[in-house]
């Protein structure tokens, strides 16, 4: 790299789909996963095939979507549906669904205390073989106890859990761009004699993301990645309020680590004849249909309790984990759907992942009748 070219400069020049010139980026999330983002009995849930996850990666894929991003899971929350305990490992699934689309990004989602980083630089590199440069890498910390656990591993405090990804990614980052073999001895790993052949397609390395929310995750991603992602204020879900969190983000990376970052969110879309259909669906789905008892289990394994929170808040934070994961909701007609991305957009966002309550039919209608409005409305 020049001392003028900048990492958004590489990326640019690599052509990878996050860093095209389209004013609105797209994705899926969670199709790899039982439910998909939402907790819920409704007919149409998405169920963990590999027909249904192959199938929403073709949309995605006809729609030029720019990011197919998996959950890393191990285990679910429990409650009737035991939401995401059925799914697909994230870096097989990636090679799957890279051989069987052609433009789309496609993510893998790596928990750092499951897989060690000479492991998953050559798994990575894999994968970016295979999409001819498509791969991007999603780099989660390990948050759910149970699932460290079930790895015989204890769980690291959280900002040792960002120690200890910092280690995981220059190892996994060296080892990408490294002609010759190297020995690292760190607080958490000792490589010795070590790199990977082939080196991935991308150069020097492929796109990387991460979705930290705390100061320390927000400094983590500032630092290290490509795409971050902007947790939306359960209280103030609107334009503005993502505005700020988009900007406060830019300028951390800028002013701390001298880099520019994309940010994306994520979102969950409830599509409707008229509004009042969709408010109805929406209500439907979640307050008559929710499975309460695996959204409870998921915001408690997040540290959420009453000591830190009013139960209101709680409620609140349980209500929009069932509807999308805790998304920014977009409720509406078509039309509707348009504006409210349209408002994303101007409020500084780079990018939104979509889920749909029930994803295949949801995500099929999205793309008959949303997305050429989107096109028509400059945002692709």
């Amino acid at each position: 790299m020049t001392t003028t070219e900048t990492r958004a400069d590489q990326l640019r020049a690599a052509k990878h789909p996050v860093y095209n010139d389209r004013k609105l980026h797209l994705g899926t999330f969670s199709t790899n996963l039982s439910g998909g983002c939402s907790i819920s009995t409704v007919d149409g849930a998405l169920e963990a095939t590999w027909e249904n996850t192959a199938e929403l990666a073709r949309m995605g894929d006809e729609m030029g979507f720019e990011a197919l991003v998996p959950v890393g899971r191990w285990r679910g929350f429990g409650g009737p549906t035991n939401f995401n305990g059925t799914g697909f490992e994230c870096f097989t699934w990636a090679a799957g669904i890279g051989a069987t689309t052609r433009d789309a990004g496609v993510f893998v989602t790596s928990h750092v205390p499951t897989i060690h980083p000479l492991m998953a630089a050559k798994q990575a590199a894999t994968v970016d073989h295979i999409t001819n440069g498509r791969l991007a890498l999603n780099i989660v910390t390990g948050w759910h106890t149970p699932e460290i656990e079930m790895f015989g591993a204890a769980q690291l405090e959280h900002d040792k859990r960002y120690d200890m990804s910092q280690e995981w990614f220059d190892v996994v980052r060296r080892l990408w761009t490294a002609e010759e073999t190297f020995d690292f001895e760190g607080e958490f790993y000792r490589i010795v004699d070590a790199r990977i052949s082939p080196l991935p397609v991308q150069s020097p390395y492929p796109v990387t993301m991460n979705a930290g929310s705390s100061p320390k995750g927000r400094h983590f991603g500032a630092r290290n990645c490509d795409v971050v992602f902007a947790s939306s204020d359960i209280k103030n879900q609107t334009p503005e309020g993502m505005k700020d969190k988009v900007n406060q983000f830019r300028e951390l990376a800028r002013t701390e680590y001298g880099r520019e970052i994309q940010v994306w969110i994520n979102a969950y879309v409830v599509q409707g004849d008229t509004e009042a259909d969709a408010q109805a669906f929406l209500h439907h789905y979640v307050d008559e249909l929710g499975d309460w008892e695996a959204a409870s289990n998921l915001v408690t394994s997040l540290g959420v309790n009453s000591q830190s929170y009013d139960l209101s808040t709680i409620e609140d934070m349980e209500r929009h984990f069932i509807a999308g994961w805790a998304g920014y909701p977009i409720i509406g007609t078509g039309e509707q759907i348009v504006g409210a991305l349209g408002d994303l957009v101007a409020a500084g966002l780079d990018g939104i992942l979509l889920s749909f309550p029930r994803y295949v039919q949801d995500m099929r209608r999205f793309q008959q009748e949303v997305h050429p409005m989107i096109v028509q409305a400059g945002l692709r």
